[in-house]
Order: C-alpha cells, then structure tokens, then sequence
C-alpha cells in the first residue's frame, strides 16, 4: 500500500510521502478508482484534509484500502457505502442521495438515464423496501438492515490493488 501511494507523488516529494497529501486528481489515477461511479464521494469520505480538497494523507489512503478489503467486516463496509451514498452528507439518503446514486450507477449518458417517471418508481420502491420508519429518508441503521440482506454486498464493495 505505501509503495502504491508513493508511486502517486512526484519523485522528489517521495522521501517525504508519509507527511505529503496526494492531490485528488492523483488518487483518482488510480485504476482501481479511475472507472468507479462513486470516485469522488469515496475520495471525499476517506479524505481528512482541513482544506476540503479531498486530497489524501497516507493514513487515509491506509483506511480507504482498509474498509475496501476483503477482511472488513460487513458493518464496517455498509457504514462507509453508507457514507459514499450520502452526496450531501446530511446523515441520511433522501430523494436526491437516491436519484444521483441510480443515476451513478445506470451512468450520465442520455441514453441510459432513467426518465421522470422510471425515477420516481424506482426510489419510491426503495423506499417503500427501506424506509422502516416512514420518514421519507433511509438512516444509517436502515440501510445496514437492507445491507444485511444482501449477500453479496461484503464481496463486491472491495478495492484490490
């Protein structure tokens, strides 16, 4: 893993690299994260820069393969999905977390972009299937009962470099 982060810096700043913050655009070079739908959220959410530049420090780097490898446990994974998911970072997925999550995974072409009506079924469904409390939004502890059901979820959420 440090090796894989180092190859991020610019030759002169790796001697350095365990105080140095790989630029996002570096991280995102990554062919691990270069075709992922979520590549930005997932940059935002392992970042700790004080400058919201989402760049990344080794540690974060370390936490971000961390949560993606096979040996996380399942509540640990659903609480970072969680946390991709919420565009917004409000501490819920609402209409608008849901309709730009289908639309990051059906992708942004026209072609393949759901219209209105499509949507709105498809996140009323969701809800309907997720929303335990009726509150109009899915919270943490809803979603990890949906991800708990969901078999296949620990095996795919993963990042192998």
């Amino acid at each position: 893993a440090y090796k894989r982060f180092s190859e991020l810096l610019p030759k002169e700043e790796r001697k350095i690299s365990r105080s140095t913050r790989v630029p996002k655009s570096q991280i995102l070079t990554l062919p691990e994260l270069r075709a992922n739908p979520f590549q930005h959220q997932i940059c935002r959410v392992f970042s700790t820069s004080d400058a919201r530049d989402d760049s990344m420090s080794f540690e974060d780097f370390l936490d971000m393969l961390s949560v993606f490898s096979d040996s996380a446990t399942l509540d640990i994974k659903s609480h970072y999905a969680f946390r991709i998911f919420d565009f917004d970072g409000d501490g819920v997925l609402d209409r608008n977390d849901l309709e730009k999550l289908v639309n990051c995974l059906t992708g942004q072409g026209e072609e393949s972009r759901l219209n209105g009506t499509e949507m709105e079924q498809l996140i009323r469904n969701i809800l309907e299937e997720s929303d335990i409390d009726k509150d109009g939004t899915i919270n943490l502890s809803e979603f990890q009962h949906v991800i708990s059901r969901c078999p296949d979820f620990a095996s795919s959420f993963k990042i192998v470099l």
